[in-house]
């Protein structure tokens, strides 16, 4: 061990007073040596401290997935309504919207899909709009709607609405409409989203979430049953979304064949929400009644949850709840609606022969 003067002098943190032999003046002879305690001057460690900040993770507001560039999270949904005429697929854009409404209109279904997360160039075939556009697609705070365009009544309705026009007359070279020469009018005008969305008006704002989510460690609601598929009865065109295990998603037919974008990807989708609405008419066109309640069977994590609808405001979102009466909660990630007829769906359970299982 070393000396206590050796650990002073090492670590330069003491100082020694030492007072030296008092000599006596007579006699000739000293006095004992006398030396003071040593005195050290003792310093204090204190231990560095690390403060964790846990970050909030941003989502995006219509698929409650992390959000890859917080850049885009600022500008409004965007609206394209897309053909599904047999001339018209396979389609463009799909697989890229966040939220898409399939509805009824003459004899066939059209959709109206939501762009927000990411965008697509090109995006189409691009169709008219519907009177039922207005308030179905009312709770995405006053989006930019990209439309062929409509008779007089469809066109003055929503100019008036609040949606932002962007049809084919309005927008034109500065969307980025054109015509795909490979396709047959009417069902060949495409668009670019980037474009579009460049003509927002400054004012513009955010969607609001559309659903609630689950977390990543949160378990589907005990109300539900396991499925398999499910085939829905549209005006016009027969639809299945089977769950496919392998993928952990829903994949989407047409008429029992697989529906596939324009790079040739199945159709495909976290969520599949099947609404049942009273559908009235304007003219010849149907028009689904948004406001109200009515039967809802929502798809999710390979289970069917069923419960009921409700909106009280076409400017709010639907509410979805179980039969319990509690929030239905979606899995993160991209959503269809199907806005179908009462009784137009049939569930079928893991194990039953999908083939064999009719259509409504």
């Amino acid at each position: 061990m070393k000396s206590q003067s050796t650990r002073v002098r090492n670590s330069g943190l003491a100082s020694i007073v030492v007072f030296g032999l008092i000599v006596a003046s007579c006699g000739g002879k000293s006095d004992t040596a006398a030396t003071l305690p040593v005195e050290e001057i003792v310093t204090t460690t204190v231990p560095e401290t690390t403060t964790t900040t846990t970050i909030p993770v941003v989502v995006n507001p219509l698929t409650g997935t992390p959000a890859a560039d917080e850049t885009i999270l600022g500008r409004p949904a965007l609206i394209v309504k897309i053909d599904n005429h047999p001339q018209a697929r396979p389609q463009w854009g799909l697989n890229q919207a966040d939220l898409v409404f399939e509805e009824n209109v003459e004899q066939l279904t059209r959709f109206a899909a939501i762009f927000h997360s990411q965008g697509s160039d090109p995006v189409g075939p691009i169709r008219s709009g519907r009177i039922q556009d207005i308030d179905l697609l009312g709770s995405l705070n006053h989006p930019l709607f990209a439309w062929s365009g409509g008779n007089s009544k469809v066109t003055s309705a929503i100019r008036k609405s609040w949606l932002v026009d962007l049809s084919h007359s309005v927008a034109n070279e500065k969307g980025g409409y054109r015509r795909e020469s490979s396709r047959n009018a009417p069902h060949n005008l495409l668009a670019e989203t980037t474009k579009l969305w460049s003509l927002a008006p400054e004012d513009s704002k955010p969607p609001l979430p559309q659903f609630e989510y689950r977390k990543a460690d949160e378990a589907v609601t005990t109300a539900s049953k396991p499925a398999a598929a499910v085939k829905i009865s549209m005006d016009g065109v027969d639809v299945m979304w089977e769950w496919s295990p392998d993928l952990l998603t829903f994949v989407r037919s047409q008429g029992d064949k697989p529906h596939v974008d324009m790079q040739d990807v199945r159709v495909n989708a976290q969520n599949v929400v099947v609404m049942s609405v009273v559908y009235g008419k304007s003219g010849s066109s149907p028009v689904a009644k948004s406001v109200g309640s009515g039967e809802v069977w929502v798809y999710t994590a390979g289970v069917l949850v069923q419960g009921s609808w409700e909106r009280t405001d076409p400017e709010l979102p639907f509410v979805y709840k179980d039969i319990n009466g509690q929030v239905i909660k979606f899995t993160p990630g991209r959503t269809w609606i199907e806005v179908i007829r009462a009784k137009s769906a049939i569930n079928i359970a893991p194990g039953e022969d999908i083939k064999k299982a009719k259509y409504p």
